[in-house]
């Protein structure tokens, strides 16, 4: 409530949809000649009680939620002027057709209609004066807009009510003004010094509010039963007790349960992404420097075995993948052709190092195509980095056959190489595997449910296989 405005404008569409709905049921359900042959006035006083409220209900409709939302879109004035008038004089021209029919009133100038109309205007001005004096920044938060907005919406229904007598039953502004404010403060009642006190574990604490409520309640129905002379309303008060004891407390109790199980739940989901994007960013810092060293390992290898020209190559493709870790890889998501071109860099790289090999075998099906879409940077390389770390051997016959395809939404990579196996001493050994499995991680942390990773080996040779929808 504090930290944005409620939805008011929904709100008094369903306040009003109800208060107009429950009047034109009552008067509907109202016939005082059922069960006999009603004149002519009769039931031109029930046609207008029925069709007034259904007129100005659908005059409020059309101000309400079609005319000013959309002159708040598009400030076209004249168009508010004219529908407004437009809804004005034929609303008060259909209104007062029933109304002087019925004999409510002697010509068109009808007091309820257009004390409503003006109770509807002194409310708009009244929400236009909150706006600009109790929004932010003017104030801290949005609380006492939303509290004063829902007071003078409670306050200026209850003057429509009041103007209002001639066509809506007098029961709908008693339950309004009386019966539903009373079980609002039955529920915050119920919920701040009941349930809640129940929840913090002080039940008897909980039992005394409960108990010193119903108490009281029959202690005022029993007052006024004897003050009036009036049995019926201690057994009224009977009633109301039951009613609180065996609806109202177990009906809000069963909401302020699943309610506090929704709080709950997001609470819960919250930490989950929050742990999922600690975990995002600790996986990331884990696997730049692996990536970084490896490729400065390979320079160093270059520049001590061959001549300055292919040394420069390689320093320039380094520099490309130093960019792209520093700029893009913290990025949520980057192009796929700038992760294809990372991982073309990378095995260009690899390629200064062992091109003069004869038993390495190396190859690359890149397609010539540009990949469109976007992807989550640093998930394609491990698996190639992988591929060059553990399958190639200066002494053995080795290869590496990589493939990647962009289809329509779609990324496909298929990575296959042969094993050297190292020696247990060796502590390239105990690392390998960290990059595999960050990136895992990673893919199950932001592709559930939208890649499939297949990792098989034997004796001979390693394959790996992944798809991700984009």
């Amino acid at each position: 409530m504090k930290e944005s405005p409620l939805p008011f404008r929904q709100i008094e569409w369903w306040l009003m949809t109800l208060l107009f709905l429950a009047i034109i049921l009552v008067n509907v359900l109202d016939a005082q000649f059922l069960g006999f042959n009603p004149s002519n006035k009769q039931m031109s006083i029930y046609a207008s009680k029925a069709f007034i409220p259904i007129i100005m209900y659908l005059g409020y409709y059309l101000m309400h939620i079609r005319i000013i939302p959309n002159y708040q879109e598009n400030q076209k004035n004249w168009k508010l002027v004219l529908f407004s008038v437009l809804v004005f004089f034929g609303a008060i021209m259909l209104c007062g057709a029933f109304s002087m029919n019925a004999g409510l009133t002697h010509d068109f100038f009808m007091p309820f209609y257009f004390n409503s109309v003006a109770i509807y205007i002194g409310y708009l001005i009244l929400v236009y004066i909150f706006q600009q004096i109790l929004l932010p920044p003017r104030a801290k938060d949005f609380q006492l807009f939303n509290v004063s907005r829902l007071i003078a919406l409670y306050f200026f229904v209850f003057i429509f009510l009041v103007q209002y007598q001639k066509i809506a039953h007098h029961a709908i502004l008693i339950v309004y003004s009386i019966v539903l404010p009373s079980l609002v403060l039955m529920v915050i009642y119920n919920f701040f010094l009941v349930y809640g006190n129940y929840k913090i574990g002080k039940t008897k604490l909980a039992r005394i509010y409960y108990w010193g409520l119903m108490i009281l309640v029959g202690i005022i129905f029993f007052i006024l039963a004897v003050e009036d002379h009036n049995s019926r309303i201690l057994l009224f008060g009977v009633g109301t007790i039951a009613f609180l004891m065996l609806v109202l407390f177990p009906l809000s109790n069963l909401f302020f349960k699943k309610y506090d199980s929704l709080l709950s739940e997001i609470n819960t989901l919250s930490y989950k992404v929050d742990q999922g994007s600690a975990n995002l960013s600790f996986l990331r810092s884990q696997i730049n420097p692996h990536f970084l060293f490896n490729a400065l390992n390979t320079l160093y290898g270059t520049a001590l075995q061959e001549n300055a020209e292919r040394t420069s190559e390689g320093v320039q493709k380094l520099g490309d993948m130093m960019r792209f870790m520093l700029h893009e890889n913290n990025q949520d998501k980057i192009p796929v052709e700038r992760e294809k071109e990372y991982l073309v860099n990378y095995v260009d790289l690899q390629l200064l190092r062992i091109k003069e090999q004869e038993n390495i075998e190396i190859v690359f099906s890149k397609g010539e195509d540009s990949c469109s879409g976007e992807i989550a940077p640093m998930l394609l390389i491990p698996f190639v980095e992988n591929a060059f770390k553990h399958g190639i051997s200066l002494q053995k016959k080795s290869w590496v056959k990589i493939s990647l395809r962009c289809l329509a939404g779609s990324v496909h990579l298929d990575v296959n190489n042969s094993i050297h196996r190292s020696n247990d001493d060796d502590p390239e050994r105990k690392a390998s595997g960290i990059g595999l499995e960050n990136v895992r991680q990673r893919l199950s942390l932001l592709y559930p449910g939208k890649h499939e990773l297949v990792i098989r080996e034997n004796e001979m040779e390693y394959f790996v296989h992944l798809s991700i929808k984009l």
